[in-house]
């Protein structure tokens, strides 16, 4: 007898999504990057920047084709309800062909990632569903989250941005920093205070216009991703209509978490996608590089990096498929409001596993692949530093571990 596991969220409809990504690659993303290539304005994961330090407009301006087209195939948002409504291992599944299929390359704007819909702006009204998140689903506008302020980062219920009432609509004052997509984005998803001293009630949401009098975008802040995708933006008396408020006033603190343990949760279907693709590429250096006229794949120390890259990848990716199976079945799911008991441990579980595992994955892929792993501008040092990068947004993976702790210790009480 033959015996078939299914692993969890790997559905008909994610077959067919993963079929039909595949051919999109080939159709659509091949013959962009191809002319990316022909203008000597860097690659999609190494740009050339302008004189300001920003992204090089024509690598912008293919992730944006990129992005509208996907949008129009249908292929752009599965991960929200209005549009294909996937559950987290579904996308789990489908970020991890996503990530494996395209590498670093322009395929990875085929998915809403930051920039796009997410499932905190599903909250909005029925006025900014029309102004914002249509346009924001059909590919035609950006996004950008502003949370973090440049001495505010985990301790959210910190932050300076303040929002007052001003008859029906808010007057937004503050400085938001560290914010990808910062130099871009068409309408900014900003999270202030609006009752100090509230606690978790202290906080809402709003979606500003990057148009509207008092918003200006800051200084570019350079990372070690090096993609000029990163700045600060400012608020000087913005107003902000009581329509584009998300959600309801106070919900701003459930809103930032959902959006932000989203990103979280993606972390296993890209870690998952992008180690597999590195270990892909470690093989064949191993088979094809020789030392001593033999394959350095007969060396028993590239032996073990190999297997101990496929056992991180595996143990992680299996890891991040159960606790989001189990986010899947809780009441709510993964982003409801309130959410279940367990969700943050889970949650962080995630993020902490990937986050780790995929560093020691991307690691040792430099180390297999030896002089050409450290060379400027390599899929493998590129890989190495967003590894690195991984282990502070959305909480760093120290602030994961006390949420760990901290659900454990709820138990029995």
């Amino acid at each position: 007898m033959t015996v078939t596991i299914s692993p969890a969220g790997a559905t008909d409809r994610v077959a067919a999504y993963t079929e039909r990504f595949a051919a999109f690659l080939t159709d659509e993303v091949e013959p962009l990057e191809a002319d990316l290539d022909r203008q000597d304005v860097g690659s999609p994961w190494n740009p050339r920047l302008d004189e300001a330090g920003r992204m090089h407009p024509a690598v912008w301006e293919a992730r944006r084709e990129v992005q509208r087209r996907s949008a129009a195939a249908g292929l752009y948002n599965p991960h929200v309800p209005s549009g294909g409504g996937f559950c987290r291992a579904e996308m789990q599944h489908v970020e991890e062909f996503v990530y494996r299929h395209s590498g670093l390359g322009l395929g990875l704007a085929a998915l809403g990632w930051t920039e796009g819909a997410n499932p905190a702006i599903e909250h909005c009204s029925d006025a900014a569903r029309s102004r914002w998140l249509e346009p924001l689903m059909a590919g035609e506008i950006t996004a950008a989250f502003a949370n973090t302020e440049i001495s505010v980062g985990t301790d959210v219920l910190a932050m300076q941005t303040r929002a007052r009432r001003d008859g029906s609509d808010w007057i937004l004052d503050g400085t938001k920093a560290w914010i990808t997509n910062a130099h871009f984005a068409d309408v900014v998803q900003v999270t202030a205070v609006t009752e100090p001293g509230a606690g978790t009630r202290s906080l809402s949401m709003f979606l500003v216009d990057a148009g509207a009098p008092g918003f200006s975008r800051g200084r570019d802040i350079p990372t070690m991703l090096d993609d000029g995708l990163t700045g600060e933006l400012h608020f000087d008396g913005v107003r902000v209509p009581a329509e584009d408020v998300v959600g309801e006033v106070g919900d701003g603190f459930a809103l930032a978490m959902a959006w932000i343990n989203w990103r979280r949760l993606c972390r296993g279907g890209m870690c998952a996608g992008w180690g597999e693709w590195l270990l892909a590429r470690a093989i064949d250096r191993a088979r094809e590089r020789t030392s001593g006229g033999r394959p350095i794949a007969e060396l028993q120390a590239v032996q073990h990096m190999l297997a101990d890259m496929d056992a991180d990848v595996y143990a992680a990716r299996a890891a991040s498929l159960q606790a989001q199976a189990e986010l899947d079945a809780m009441p709510g799911g993964a982003f409801g409001v309130p959410l279940h008991a367990d969700a943050p441990r889970l949650m962080s579980l995630v993020k902490v596993l990937n986050d780790e595992a995929f560093f020691r994955v991307a690691d040792r892929a430099v180390q297999v692949h030896g002089g050409t792993g450290l060379r400027l501008g390599s899929p493998e040092e590129k890989l190495f530093r967003l590894a690195r990068n991984l282990k502070i947004p959305a909480g760093t993976v120290e602030i994961q571990r006390n949420a760990i702790a901290r659900g454990l210790l709820r138990r029995g009480q």
